[in-house]
């Protein structure tokens, strides 16, 4: 049985390690800002251009489609007043160009909770320790395939802070994706008939920062948990 727990207290070992090692490298790197994720797919911002382009030409359309409507087939009561057609396809042009700007100053409001979150002081954290730890505590309470019985727990508590972790990463790609095509959205909602696409994109937009600020509240939540384990075994 030596040679079994030797063996088993190893990969456990490992597997605290890698939690450590995943932890340092995406926790610091996910958040409100779009760095990271130029760093990974650079073809968006060049991408982005040809979006706005894009909007441009969408806004236009509808503009001129609408205006149709109104004065070549004779189907006013069913079309946009033109004059505030007029008004919102302008307004939504220029939101379409500044779009970049105006989503930045969101992600800059939105990310200010996320660094406060980050840069809140915790208790220093070490996977690797709690597996010690663990060691010890299960070890006074049990006898014989005590590291087997912790292997057991670690590899339960790695897969859902994977899964955690993962799920903070999607989050990051996915508002990445928004902002980098926030100009075809906007101008979705230079008319009437496709204004609720672009009222779903703003939710959806809000909707993800406020996830992503909340998975980074919980990933601290549960490093905190741990670093505390580890400061006072004892008194948990």
């Amino acid at each position: 049985m030596g040679i079994l727990d030797g063996i088993v207290e190893w990969i456990a070992e490992q597997i605290m390690y890698g939690l450590d090692l995943i932890n340092s490298s995406v926790l610091g790197a996910l958040g409100c800002d779009m760095s990271v994720f130029l760093r990974y797919f650079p073809a968006a911002k060049t991408m982005y251009d040809v979006f706005v382009a894009l909007a441009i030409g969408i806004i236009l359309l509808l503009w001129v489609w609408n205006l149709f409507k109104n004065f070549g087939l004779g189907m006013g009561s069913e079309a946009e007043d033109p004059i505030k057609l007029s008004i919102r396809s302008v307004l939504f042009i220029l939101l379409a160009y500044y779009s970049d700007d105006i989503v930045n100053a969101a992600l800059k409001i939105g990310g200010t909770p996320y660094d406060w979150i980050l840069t809140s002081s915790l208790p220093e954290l070490s996977f690797a320790d709690f597996n010690s730890v663990m060691l010890t505590i299960i070890g006074v309470c049990a006898s014989g395939a005590v590291t087997l019985i912790v292997l057991i727990l670690l590899l339960i508590l790695a897969w859902n802070y994977i899964k955690l972790l993962f799920e903070a990463a999607e989050r990051y790609v996915l508002l990445g994706v928004l902002v980098f095509t926030a100009p075809v959205a906007f101008a979705l909602g230079a008319s009437q008939s496709t204004v609720n696409v672009f009222k779903s994109w703003c939710r959806m937009f809000a909707g993800q920062m406020f996830l992503l600020v909340m998975n980074a509240w919980c990933l601290k939540l549960f490093t905190s948990m741990v670093g505390t384990f580890i400061a006072n075994p004892l008194s948990l």
